[in-house]
């Protein structure tokens, strides 16, 4: 009795939430994969392609084992829903890539300039002819994980400029702020929690 309690406690809960799981797992790689082929990074892709194909296969085997069970329908369903999620909110954190921002402004550019490159940010500004008259347009290429930053610049000096933002998958140049590299943040960010610690 107990061992066919047992049986019916995995085939109708532990193998579900592992179906589950692994959908999530999978559907997040593929995300990360479909990104990193936009991106360009060709050594990546295949790696996560790999393992995105191999957890699928273990999920879909489970499928088929049990094509008479509702739960793991239900649970593959469930599974790739979440995982599209997870997948958006990894890619999300991750912030790969370059972008470019293109502003149109009427309002004087050079204050917006100025303060662009005082941060850093290599700036191209030209004079145009748009549909209400004269206007500047300012284009910056920076690293997606600066977004926020720069748009918070251009709301600052001109909340009224209109603004782009499109993702660039290769720049023959950069011209980006200087960061100290992730490992010498991480570190310092180590020595100012043991230091509060004391």
């Amino acid at each position: 009795m107990t061992a066919m309690f047992g049986s019916q406690i995995y085939a109708l809960v532990v193998l579900p939430l592992f179906v589950f799981a692994a959908r999530i797992l999978d559907v997040s790689l593929g995300t990360i994969r479909i990104i990193s082929i936009s991106k360009g990074l060709k050594y990546l892709a295949p790696v996560l392609g790999f393992f995105e194909i191999m957890v699928w296969l273990l999920a879909i085997r489970q499928i088929f084992q049990n094509l008479a069970n509702v739960f793991y329908y239900i649970a593959y369903a469930g599974g790739f829903a979440m995982g599209t999620f997870v997948g958006i909110y990894i890619e999300d954190r991750l912030s790969i890539g370059t972008q470019v921002i293109r502003i149109i402004t009427r309002k004087g550019a050079s204050e917006l300039v100025e303060a662009l490159r005082s941060d850093g940010y290599g700036v191209t500004s030209t004079s145009a002819e748009g549909s209400e008259g004269r206007v500047n347009i300012i284009y910056t290429v920076i690293d997606r994980r600066d977004l926020q930053t720069v748009i918070g610049i251009i709301r600052g000096h001109n909340p009224r400029a209109f603004y782009s933002v499109e993702d660039v998958r290769l720049v023959s140049k950069k011209i980006f702020p200087l960061r100290e590299p992730w490992y010498k943040r991480h570190h310092q960010n180590l020595l100012r929690f043991f230091r509060k610690g004391k």
